[in-house]
């Protein structure tokens, strides 16, 4: 276990627990935040504990290329029930999937702090919001942090039936489209499992990191 001091370093992803836990302490910098993230790292913890780091193995992400789409789901997308906006209120959508708990998680991860950090993120340019409206309500969504060719999905929250899904699909036909490598799941999830997203082994997922961060160089 690696204690994080003040400075701007993470241990190898190599020295993480079996349950993927790397280190603890630190901040939430921008800083630090986006080398997490740049080094298949990230933060997840509650209220009452210390701020730790995972790089769990295997990895679950989504080949954008490889999203599946049910046959009620293509339905939905046809029948305009739903509108999708990007980035109109991202705070709106960090505080919905705070208020509701993370699939096999009791509670929720997303505290003040990290509400903090996360807004500091999107001010930054780094962090963006799907929003799925149903007659002008906000009804579904999701945020994540935009490495360029990756985007590191955090959460999602769904108030009726299909709204996660349908922002999450448009999320994957839109990095499709702009070419984006991968999105970025962290762990396995049953829904996660059903929209196409798979596991790989975290050498090949920070094989793929670190090729984009020298293509961004």
């Amino acid at each position: 276990m690696t204690f994080l001091s003040e400075e701007l370093v993470f241990p190898s992803v190599e020295n993480a627990n079996y349950e993927g836990l790397l280190a603890v302490g630190g901040d939430l910098s921008v800083k630090r935040l986006l080398l997490a993230y740049r080094s298949g790292i990230f933060p997840w913890f509650n209220d009452d504990a210390l701020l730790m780091w995972w790089s769990p193995d295997p990895r679950m992400v989504l080949y954008p290329q490889n999203i599946r789409i049910s046959k009620s789901m293509r339905k939905v997308l046809r029948d305009g029930r739903f509108r999708l906006t990007k980035n109109t209120c991202f705070k709106a959508v960090l505080q919905a999937c705070s208020s509701v708990p993370r699939e096999g998680q009791d509670g929720t991860w997303i505290t003040a702090n990290m509400k903090k950090a996360y807004e500091r993120l999107h001010e930054n340019g780094y962090a963006s919001s799907y929003e799925v409206w149903e007659n002008n309500t906000l009804v579904g969504g999701l945020y994540g942090v935009d490495l360029g060719t990756i985007f590191c999905g955090e959460s999602m929250f769904s108030k009726v039936s299909n709204a996660s899904k349908f922002a999450f699909i448009k999320l994957a036909q839109e990095l499709d489209e702009k070419n984006y490598r991968l999105i970025d799941c962290q762990i396995h999830t049953d829904h996660l499992d059903s929209l196409g997203a798979e596991e790989i082994p975290r050498s090949e997922f920070i094989q793929i990191l670190q090729a984009e961060n020298k293509g961004g160089e």
